[in-house]
């Protein structure tokens, strides 16, 4: 049976209003997750994000942005295009040390 969260708890963007599984879902959608890494070094405009991730569609680059932006990770700034928000900011600076972690995974073979 699930639980429904206490109140102040809930956060935006998951389906179950849980932190840990507003994560986990950010985390099961890679192209989430690439939107938020090219946005790591600053704000970007929309078709700056789409050479940046090329192969996504601008349907599906529209669709993922909206998710993060419901989800309060980034945000529109009209003069300058979409940029992490602080919350996206942290995620981001929490998940670096899973990223260098995979990366020296991978080098191992």
């Amino acid at each position: 049976m699930a639980r429904t969260p206490r109140p102040g708890t809930a956060v935006r963007g998951s389906r179950t209003g849980r932190p840990i599984m507003a994560l986990l879902d950010l985390l099961g959608r890679r192209w989430l997750l690439r939107i938020v890494w090219e946005l790591r070094s600053g704000p970007l405009t929309f078709r700056a994000l789409r050479e940046a991730c090329g192969d996504l569609s601008p349907t599906v680059l529209n669709t993922r942005l909206k998710e993060l932006r419901d989800s309060g990770l980034v945000a529109l700034d009209g003069a300058e295009g979409y940029a992490l928000t602080p919350l996206g900011q942290e995620l981001l600076e929490r998940f670096l040390p899973l990223v260098d972690w995979a990366e020296r995974w991978a080098r191992r073979g």
